[in-house]
């Protein structure tokens, strides 16, 4: 039996550096190097889709007045990509590495365009039986 996380019902699709992220509250994710310093708010507001449970609103080409709040985590480095260059017959090897710079931001808040945050839905609970003792 496989064991899956559950998704939470309210994710958006943001653009942060050219590149698409999904994200939901309290997720955490890689996006490129920004400015902000640690600790500090950042707001992105290139939302392209916002879901909420069934309810599915996709922008031409962003949302007007949706928005993604999220925390700066911290700031660091990709593992080393290795570039490694190489001619047959000639002797010519050339190794270089590179690592991107990037920014770990915790998703606080999913805003939709109406200006308020969609309420919080709780998982539902599965009710147990209750089994009804015979006695002899």
């Amino acid at each position: 039996m496989v064991l899956r996380r559950r998704r939470s019902p309210i994710y958006a699709i943001v653009r942060s550096g050219g590149k698409q992220y999904r994200v939901e509250v309290g997720s955490k994710i890689d996006v490129e190097k920004l400015s902000a310093a640690e600790g500090d708010k950042v707001e992105l507001a290139d939302v392209l889709l916002l879901a909420d449970g069934g309810q599915v609103t996709a922008g031409n080409p962003t949302i007007a007045g949706a928005k993604v709040t999220a925390q700066v985590v911290e700031h660091g480095r990709s593992p080393k990509a290795v570039i490694f260059k190489y001619k047959a017959k000639v002797r010519y090897r050339r190794r270089t590495g590179h690592r991107q710079p990037f920014t770990r931001l915790a998703i606080e808040e999913i805003v939709g365009p109406g200006g308020e945050a969609p309420p919080e839905k709780k998982p539902r609970r599965s009710r147990v039986k209750k089994e009804e003792e015979s006695e002899d």
